[in-house]
């Protein structure tokens, strides 16, 4: 059975934007890019197993450009610690923390069959901040919650943040960059070089979360 963090960062994968065109609601831009990138991994599935790095190269070609990963990464880092970043290693994370994500849980999307994904209705959308809802049935049947956060940048929503089965992922990486920049001296190239070992670990102590359905 897929573990909650790879069933969770399986949707997360599978719903950020492919497009963020500013006359998409934010439910449309989650809608949309579901079926999208479900139907590119329904035709290209059994070459994507043989080929995974085809595979990782299609995820950020679809989801890269659309992803707020500045946004993102500043956040994991806290204030604390990006303002002392160089916009090299600003640049360095962003790319590492893309990769990790890819590299960890991309099998986890090849797994899923289309057991059922329903978009709720965007929550609290004024227009620079929105959430929009998502119900995923699982392989063993379970129904389990995710919520996305977007945000309207220029006209283009993007993705902020995930809640995953009740697993903030947003908060789980800031407390994991921190306690890694603790450990290594608040060395800050050599935690941004080892984040995809950080990244394990994290998610390590979402699969020792117990799982929560939707009832």
């Amino acid at each position: 059975m897929i573990s909650i963090l790879r069933r969770g960062l399986l949707v997360l994968l599978a719903a950020f934007p492919l497009l963020t065109l500013a006359a998409q609601s934010p439910h449309d831009v989650v809608q949309s890019t579901t079926n999208e990138l479900l139907g590119d991994l329904k035709a290209n599935k059994e070459q994507y197993k043989s080929n995974p790095q085809a595979f990782y190269d299609a995820l950020n070609r679809i989801l890269g450009p659309v992803v707020d990963a500045d946004g993102i990464s500043k956040s994991i880092m806290t204030v604390k610690y990006s303002r002392k970043a160089t916009p090299a290693q600003m640049q360095r994370f962003q790319e590492n923390f893309k990769r990790s994500l890819m590299q960890f849980y991309g099998n986890a999307l090849l797994e899923y069959n289309n057991q059922g994904i329903v978009v709720d209705p965007a929550k609290a959308d004024d227009g620079k901040r929105a959430s929009v809802g998502m119900k995923v049935t699982g392989n063993n049947g379970a129904v389990y919650p995710v919520q996305y956060t977007l945000e309207n940048l220029g006209g283009e929503w993007k993705v902020r943040n995930v809640i995953v089965n009740g697993i903030n992922i947003g908060k789980l990486f800031r407390d994991q960059f921190a306690d890694a920049m603790q450990r290594n001296g608040n060395d800050l190239d050599k935690t941004i070089d080892g984040w995809a070992g950080e990244v394990a670990k994290a998610k390590q102590a979402a699969d020792n979360s117990p799982e929560k359905e939707v009832k």
